[in-house]
């Protein structure tokens, strides 16, 4: 009679081993755990009835490596299914199988989430720049390597930048990132910094980066502030190069930030040279002064008595004659005699005059003075000075 205790008990044991064992199929990803390494092979233990054998050609194309050297026993890797049965009884199993669908899964995860990756760049192409993150190649367009213009995308050979993929698929194996967009958000974190710890009056260091006819922008580190012309230097400044060049490093000093819109105001000039501190021990009103003719304007011209401090001369003040140009008195670098006729400090305004400046002879008056034998009209006086007049 059989022993149906015994029977159940073999059959109980079967279904704990069935139990403990894992299902696979052809492309599954397992983990493994080395049960020895040879120079063509390792074999592994997958948790399955049969063992798993990794063949060095599933494992690296380079013929210099030594597995023994890389891989030890009861090291775990992850591998994927290739066969369920070699022919041999063993699974066959792929490590660069597996590397490379791991390699895609986090690829497809990094552009889900928009997280940043880190790929090497290999070579220049029509259009951008190859790269390979974890063997897998990627595209970089030239307009997205940097955020300045690039002209040449073999500048960027061999260089390892952070990216963010900007298109991905998966199936026909594309992928295209942006070095440009991580630039732009690393920028615009570092303007906040800056735009949130600069204050009004401090000085800062910077960079010179771009020229206008207007003034020149420097590059405080994050956030770009505009020098004005006329805060470049005491003297006049006909353009900003006559100061600065691009990628000069300055001192600059902050004259007014406007944090909404993202606006910083600065000075080159250092406010301790302003000529006018000191205006009053130099000058004085009805004190002679020579300068230099330095611009016309329809009502005058403006003579500079030293760097960063001129004056006006009304066009009423340039000549004893009529003027009703003052170009046709006076020329552009003209070294002139002036008088100081006031000088307003609150305004920073010197009214000046070259006509009170100029030499002029002292007419004698004696002869006219009253005696006993003579006497002097009016007319003996000024008759010189109206014989010109036709008097009605």
């Amino acid at each position: 009679m059989p022993d149906n205790n015994q029977d159940m008990s073999m059959n109980e044991i079967m279904d704990a081993i069935d139990a403990s064992m894992h299902r696979i199929s052809t492309g599954d990803l397992v983990n493994g755990k080395i049960i020895s390494v040879s120079e063509s092979e390792l074999l592994v233990n997958i948790g399955y009835m049969a063992d798993g054998v990794v063949p060095r050609s599933e494992i690296t194309n380079d013929e210099n490596i030594n597995l023994k050297e890389i891989f030890k026993p009861d090291e775990e890797i992850k591998l994927c299914v290739l066969e369920i049965n070699n022919g041999e009884g063993n699974v066959l199993l792929s490590k660069k199988e597996a590397d490379k669908i791991k390699v895609w899964d986090d690829l497809e995860s990094a552009f889900k989430s928009g997280s940043t990756v880190k790929v090497t760049v290999k070579e220049a192409v029509k259009g951008g720049a190859v790269a390979y993150y974890n063997g897998v190649r990627i595209f970089i367009p030239i307009s997205q390597l940097s955020l300045r213009r690039v002209e040449d995308a073999n500048e960027f050979k061999d260089k390892e930048l952070s990216v963010k993929i900007i298109e991905f698929d998966k199936n026909n194996e594309n992928v295209v990132v942006s070095a440009k967009e991580i630039e732009k958000a690393e920028a615009a974190e570092k303007r906040e910094q800056l735009l949130s710890s600069i204050t009004k009056g401090e000085k800062r260091e910077g960079t010179v980066t771009k020229l206008v006819k207007f003034g020149a922008f420097v590059d405080l580190g994050g956030a770009e502030g505009l020098i004005h012309i006329s805060e470049l230097s005491w003297k006049r400044v006909n353009s900003p190069s006559e100061v600065v060049s691009v990628g000069d490093k300055v001192s600059v000093y902050v004259l007014d930030v406007d944090k909404e819109k993202g606006r910083i105001s600065l000075a080159l000039k250092d406010v301790k040279d302003d000529p006018w501190n000191d205006i009053f021990s130099k000058y004085q009103i009805n004190s002679v002064v020579q300068g230099k003719v330095t611009k016309f304007i329809k009502v005058g011209a403006f003579v500079e008595l030293e760097p960063g401090l001129d004056g006006l001369v009304h066009i009423s003040e340039i000549s004893e004659e009529r003027v009703t140009n003052p170009a046709d008195k006076l020329t552009i670098g003209d070294t002139v005699k002036v008088k100081i006729l006031d000088i307003n400090e609150k305004e920073k305004r010197i009214s000046l005059s070259i006509k009170d400046a100029a030499d002029k002879p002292v007419e004698d008056y004696s002869k006219f003075q009253e005696s006993d034998n003579s006497s002097v009209t009016l007319g003996d006086v000024f008759k010189d000075k109206f014989k010109n007049f036709k008097f009605e």
